[in-house]
């Protein structure tokens, strides 16, 4: 098993001190979001080159820092389409130097309606929104396997792969092997089913058998007053992560955590609490 962080959660701006946070923190690896936390690299083309990107990647082999994802995260039906010609863009991008920077998977959610909020919108939840989603992702995909690398596709509530099975679809619909999984149990929580949780990471555990490649680890309480989720540190709210963990460890023993939204001063009480109880399962 490996703890890791998104690299623009650890407080420091630029390679070598995110670097010098991991190691300093006791941090196995991290997800890499270069545009997020590199000042020189933009969300935009023409950014990552052959230099570049075997920079970034040896830097941090030669401190040993896995990589256990590259986020290229982009909302595949927004309403304006250079920003969806953007973000593919970029994905190819990362794509094309993922090995280099020391990974083989770029991920990205499924992407709303509501455009930059990344919000429960009606129209997510239609049959064209998950063809466009397919179709989008499918371009990626075989763009990817040209290179040999994979593409992650992460779901969520409010998005247009809102469940474990509308996520199946367009998996099942992109019908290619070089497509995996990240999972986020917190991401499908809402009102109605939160309660649930056990079951919906039994259900995905069982429908992506050998595609998860990343699972994202939150915590959350419930607001009755707002009639909502809210991510809390994990260890903080409601999971038990006793329950969550062995099902992870018995699914597979050398997952990759990553503390997605765990920053500050919780990043390294969170660590350790989430090694004392993988150790304990």
């Amino acid at each position: 098993m490996k703890i890791e962080f998104r690299t623009h959660d650890l407080g420091v701006r630029g390679l070598e001190p995110a670097v010098a946070r991991v190691k300093g923190c006791g941090i196995d690896g991290v997800q890499l979001v270069a545009y997020k936390f590199m000042d020189e690299l933009k969300y935009q083309p023409g950014q990552l080159n052959e230099e570049n990107s075997r920079w970034i990647g040896d830097t941090l082999r030669a401190n040993g820092i896995d990589v256990g994802l590259i986020g290229a995260y982009f909302n595949p039906v927004h309403s304006n389409p250079e920003k969806v010609a953007n973000g593919i863009a970029v994905f190819k991008e990362y794509l094309t130097y993922c090995k280099n920077l020391g990974c083989n998977i770029v991920g990205s959610e499924t992407g709303s309606f509501n455009d930059d909020k990344w919000t429960y919108n009606p129209l997510n939840r239609t049959e064209e929104a998950l063809s466009r989603v397919t179709a989008t992702f499918k371009e990626l995909a075989e763009f990817a396997g040209e290179r040999g690398v994979n593409i992650g596709m992460e779901g969520a509530a409010g998005h247009v792969c809102y469940n474990v099975q509308t996520l199946k679809r367009a998996i099942d619909g992109i019908n290619l092997p070089n497509i995996k999984v990240i999972f986020d149990i917190y991401n499908y929580l809402d009102a109605s089913n939160h309660a649930d949780y056990l079951k919906i990471l039994d259900e995905g555990l069982e429908t992506f058998a050998g595609k998860i490649c990343v699972f994202h680890i939150k915590d959350y309480v419930f607001d009755e007053a707002e009639n909502k989720v809210k991510q809390v540190p994990p260890g903080k709210g409601v999971f038990d992560f006793d329950a969550i963990l062995k099902r992870i460890k018995a699914y597979d023993k050398n997952a990759k955590l990553v503390l997605e939204g765990t920053t500050g001063e919780n990043i390294v009480p969170c660590s350790a609490f989430l090694r004392e109880k993988w150790n304990e399962v």
